[in-house]
């Protein structure tokens, strides 16, 4: 079993308020949550309007498979928000 943890850091220049971003997070969240099965939460930057920071937590059976579903996780994100990716961390225990 591989445990992958996938952090990935958007930038949303059009988001003003925390209010908004709770509202781009959550929406997010759930996609990924439905399509994906993995568990996702905002790790850092809470305070900061425009910067959202999330983990997104998985397990699978090969390297092969955690690789391919981080991948599609990245484009999932990449394609679902207006927001622009900064940053993709993947780490695998």
């Amino acid at each position: 079993m591989i445990t992958s943890i996938v952090t990935i850091k958007l930038y949303a220049s059009w988001i003003h308020s925390l209010k908004e971003k709770r509202k781009v997070i959550k929406s997010l969240c759930e996609k990924l949550r439905k399509k994906y099965n993995v568990s996702v939460i905002e790790s850092d930057a809470q305070d900061i309007h425009q910067t959202i920071i999330l983990s997104i937590a998985f397990l699978a059976g090969s390297t092969a498979l955690a690789d391919s579903t981080c991948e599609k996780i990245c484009d999932f994100i990449d394609n679902n928000t207006d927001a622009e990716v900064a940053d993709v961390q993947i780490d695998f225990c």
